[in-house]
Parts: C-alpha cells; structure tokens; sequence
C-alpha cells in the first residue's frame, strides 16, 4: 500500500527559507553607502516608497559632494527618480544641485537651475542654511548668464540677514552688476522696483559711460552718495568705488621719468617718453597745475644710486627703468619707499621687493595668449618655430608651459637662426626631412630606385610662427610647397611691421596674430594728434609710444589694479590687469592677414571694463 505525505510543510519551509533569505538580502537605506552611482540609483528604484528613495539618493549625492566627487552626485542628481521631490526634499535637492553645478562650472545645468527660480526661493530655507542658500543661488544665476538675478538675490540677503558683512555683500553685489549688458541694464533701470534696487541700478547705470575719465568717475560716485544718502551703499561703497573716488582725489602729483636716452636704448627711451607726455596733455582729468612730471636720463649711471636719490625727493612715483639691469638692482631690496613702475620684467624666479610694479611689451604674454587661443580654438597639437637666443627662449617656455596648462601638445618645436637655410627648417619640424630619410632608407634596403613624393607629418593641427616679417614671410611661402599650407598658422605682433603694406603682406595671407590696440583698433583722439605732430608713433616705435601712453594711465590706478579683484583697463596696448605680485598682464587684440591687410577678428570681452582714458 502506497502513502502520501502532506506536502505542507514543505511549502511552508521553502517560505520561511525565502522569508529568511528575503530579510538577510534587504538594505538599510538610512545606513546604507552605496559604491557607484549607479548602484545607488538602482537600489533606490528597488523602494517602494518614493519619498525614502529620494531621502536615500539624496544622502549620497552628499556624500559625494563631501568626498569632492562631484561628477558622481551629479549622476544622482539629475536622476528621474528626483524629479518628483516635494517640500523639503525638493529643498534639499536644489541645494545640493546648485552646489555641483558651480564646482563643474556645468552652465547647462546652472541655466536650467535658474529657469525655475525666483528671487525670493532662498527665503524658505532655515536660518542656518538661508545665507549658504543665498549665495548657492546667486552664484549659480551668475553662471547661467544672469549677473542682475544673481545681483537682486545678494540684495534681498542684505535685506534679510543681518549677520551678512555689508562691505562682503556689496562687493559681491557690484561684481554682478558691473558685467550686466548696457541694454539690459538700461530696460531694468527705468522700471526696478524698491528703494534699494534702484540706488543699485542708477549707480551702475551713470558709471556705465566707458568714456569717463577718472575724476568724473569719482564725482559721479560722490554725486550719487549725496542722490541717495539712506542707501546701504551709499554708507559702504564696494570696495572699488571706494578705491576710485579715493584715487581720482590723490594721484601721484610728483612724476620721475626714469628713461635711456642716449646709447643704444635712446629710440625706445624716447618712443616711451613721447607717448607718456603726449597722453598726460591729452588727459582731461589730469590738473597740469598740481602735476609736475620730471625726466631722468637713465644711461651711464647706477639706477640704485638714482632711486636713492629719487626717494629721499619729493617724488610720489617712478616710472622706469627701461633697462633690466636697472630693474635687477632694485630686486635687492625689501621695499621700495617711492613706488616704482619699472618698464621691463625681472626674471621669473626674482625677488620683487614691495612697492615695484613691472610694465613692458613682453613677448611672453603674446606667447601664453596664442597658447590659450590654440586652445579655446580646439587645437589639440601644433608644430613651433620659434628663433634661437635668449629672447627665443623665454619665449618657448612660456609658450610650452601654457600649451601643457591648456591642454595642447607641442609635437615639435624648431629652434632656428634667421641666417639658416629657411627651406632645411621648414622640412624639418613639418617632417619631410624625416620623410626622405626614411625613402632613403627603403632604396638601400631593397637596391632599387623608389617613386618617392615627401609629405608632411599628418597629425599636427596648426603651426606657431615666431619670426620677423622677412623670415615670416619666406616660412608662410614654404608651409604651402612642402603641403602643409592648409595649416592654420599663429604668430605674434613680431610677424607684423605695424603698418599695412598689402604689397609685401600678400605671403603672410591667412595669418592670424595677435597685435596692440594701438595698431589694431581704429582711431583714437590720442593716436589721431600723435601722427599728425610727433614722429615715431607707427611700426615698433608706435608699439613702445603706446606703451608710454598705457605708463601714465597705470600712474594713476595702480593701487585700484592692486586691490581690486578683476579691474582692468583698457589700454593702448591691450587690456591691462595686474598679477598679486604687481606684474601688469596685457591682452591684445586678434587679426587675419586678408590680401596682404591686417583684418581685426572679433574678441569676446566683458561688457564694462575700468575705462582708460
């Protein structure tokens, strides 16, 4: 006879056991740390309740960003799964968000964050997040392209919040306002609402006119502090108001111009003279009654030995010496009791004593600045020629070292002498040379004659050309023969003799170089009466004229330049800024050579710079 179990109490095993099994394999997602975003997101997609899910994402997404693995919140971040948060979690979810964004610079994700913001939003935070909020929002505006948001978010924070340093909060407010386009800001002017608001927009709106000189700069600011005497800003300027209604009333009265001029330096000496009176007379700001400006010939004499002299005068500043043996002498003090404009650069690894500010057409500033172009151009690898000798070298260094900053490989880098067989150097760093050898090679190898055509190496993307016009225009020729003429080619204001001349030109066609303004850019009053009565103002002498030009406009701001974040000028000789340690970095301008003429390309640059005069 045959029997049956029940088969009950197996099923009801196989449950405990998948029960069992079931809570051994469960996670805690208050405690739990996922490895990956993607295990995060998949274990929370696993939850049947959404709001613990998201509480969990969100968890992680912070640990990342405490761990400074931001590129991993965003992950979690942008997840679906967050899309639905409400309240507080929505909250907590922006918050985090507009923190990833700012520290990947992700300006797409900043813009959609600002797209769905108001001013006001980071008024729902508690107190103790409200001022991180406000500023998370500001910040993230400001990358989305939206400086007056960002500017009205830090104004409703002064409002709001009483622990906020006024002179903090109004730096930050001025640093938005200042770079909101003229148009913008002219429709918003008219129609903003509240007190504050519109004392921020008229103070920016009547210093807009790039064409003030420095005293109407500070009147206008005293003018608008008597307008508006109960306004927050009004009791504490931003720092570079500040500075400019400080400076336009004290201005160094005292002038020394420290110049060669005579030997072998005395045409620059002169040039740079030239240009620094011909700019101080046609400065309208400037009180010839109070200032007196004196000239040094600085050849054949000790400079430390002149400057000592100098400061124990009544002397407010130097401008000078052109030489840089001049310069080194100074490097040997701890500061400087007269302040010093020098003319030159002090090697890299000088020691600047406090109170020398270092001003000159440096040729590595034109080096970095066609490194950075190569790079916002999406040029990844380039072929060098730059000449052999102490100047070609400080000009290959920093050319290398901001190719390797930005990203750019230097392939080959040829170093040559303008006596050198041009044809050889031009075969050699575009590989031909190396391309013939190898054929070379191949007819020994096998005993026969072989068809050969040279051909230039097929991974270079562009070509720096550091040469004079003669050599430049023998290189440019030879790219084309040896079938490399569809190369971009870059140069710097060496390249171009500074006045057009189409008929010599033609052989630099499609050359793009970076040039001063001065040369450049159209007509100014200064340029206009300089060529009409003084010579030497075009070609190289008119480089080093503007740059006398820039030396008295720099006379009067250095301090702003100093102490203000971000302050520029716009020079004769490019857009003047100024390093912590005083050196003044110079960016010029872009052109094509077009039928054998100079063609200025469009620069981006920002709306409102500190204006020059």
């Amino acid at each position: 006879m045959m029997t049956y179990r029940n088969p009950l109490p197996t099923f009801t095993l196989l449950a405990v056991l998948m029960a069992l099994f079931s809570g051994c394999a469960s996670i805690s997602l208050e405690t739990h740390v996922a490895e990956t975003p993607e295990q995060a997101i998949s274990i929370a997609a696993n939850e049947s309740d959404p709001q613990r899910a998201q509480r969990y994402l969100l968890r992680i997404a912070s640990n990342y960003q405490e761990s400074g693995n931001h590129p991993a919140a965003r992950k979690i971040l942008l997840h679906d799964q967050l899309k639905s948060a409400q309240g507080q979690l929505q909250e907590q979810w922006r918050l985090l968000s507009m923190a990833s964004a700012i520290e990947l610079e992700d300006r797409d994700w900043a813009k959609a964050l600002a797209a769905t913001s108001a001013t006001e939003d980071f008024l729902s935070y508690p107190s103790d997040l409200l001022v991180r909020a406000a500023n998370l929002q500001a910040q993230t505006q400001a990358l989305a392209g939206q400086p007056l948001d960002a500017a009205m978010t830090l104004i409703l924070l002064g409002q709001t919040d009483s622990s906020t340093s006024p002179q903090n909060i109004h730096d930050k407010i001025w640093d938005q306002l200042k770079t909101v386009s003229t148009t913008e800001l002219q429709s918003n002017t008219s129609n903003a609402i509240g007190f504050e608001n519109q004392g921020w927009l008229e103070l920016t709106s009547t210093l807009r006119n790039t064409d003030s000189n420095l005293d109407a700069q500070g009147r206008l600011i005293r003018q608008w502090q008597n307008n508006w005497p109960g306004h927050p800003a009004a009791q504490t300027l931003p720092k570079e108001l500040a500075l400019l209604a400080d400076i336009s009333a004290s201005r160094p009265e005292n002038i020394v111009l420290t110049l060669p001029l005579n030997g072998p330096l005395a045409s620059a000496g002169k040039a740079i003279r030239d240009g620094f009176i011909a700019a101080y007379y046609n400065d309208n700001s400037a009180n010839q009654s109070k200032t007196d400006i004196r000239v040094i010939d600085t050849a054949n004499q000790s400079f430390r030995d002149l400057y000592g002299k100098l400061s124990s005068s009544k002397a407010d500043l130097v401008v000078g010496p052109l030489e840089k043996e001049g310069l080194a002498e100074l490097s040997g003090m701890n500061t400087l009791p007269v302040p010093v404009l020098g003319l030159n650069y002090l090697p890299s690894n000088s020691k600047i004593p406090n109170g020398l500010y270092q001003f000159g057409l440096s040729a590595e500033d034109e080096a970095r600045q066609i490194a950075t172009q190569l790079a916002e151009d999406n040029i990844t690898r380039i072929l060098g020629l730059i000449p052999n000798g102490e100047w070609g070298d400080r000009v290959a260094t920093a050319l290398t070292e901001k190719l390797q900053e930005t990203g750019v490989t230097a392939l080959h880098v040829q170093r040559f002498f303008p006596e050198d067989n041009l044809r050889a150097i031009t075969a050699d760093v575009l590989g031909v040379t190396v391309s013939r050898e190898r054929a070379i090679n191949v007819e020994r190898t096998i005993g026969l004659n072989v068809e050969f055509e040279p051909r230039p190496r097929q991974d270079a993307e562009a070509i720096v050309m550091v040469a004079a016009p003669t050599i430049a225009r023998q290189f440019k020729p030879l790219f084309a023969f040896y079938y490399a003429g569809d190369l971009p080619v870059y140069a710097p204001s060496i390249t171009y003799e500074g006045v057009p001349n189409p008929s010599r030109d033609r052989d630099l066609n499609n050359v793009i170089f970076t040039d001063i303004p001065w040369i450049l850019a159209e007509d100014t009053p200064l340029r206009s009466d300089a060529e009409q009565y003084l010579r030497g103002t075009k070609g190289q002498l008119g480089r080093l004229f503007a740059m006398g030009a820039d030396a008295w406009q720099l006379s009067k701001r250095l301090p702003l330049l100093q102490q203000v974040k971000d302050a520029a000028i716009n020079g004769h000789t490019g857009t003047l800024t100024m390093t912590p340690s005083g050196s003044i970095h110079r960016e010029q301008l872009w052109a094509k050579f077009i039928n054998g003429t100079p063609e200025v390309l469009e620069t981006k640059s920002p709306d409102a710079l500190v204006p020059g005069e």
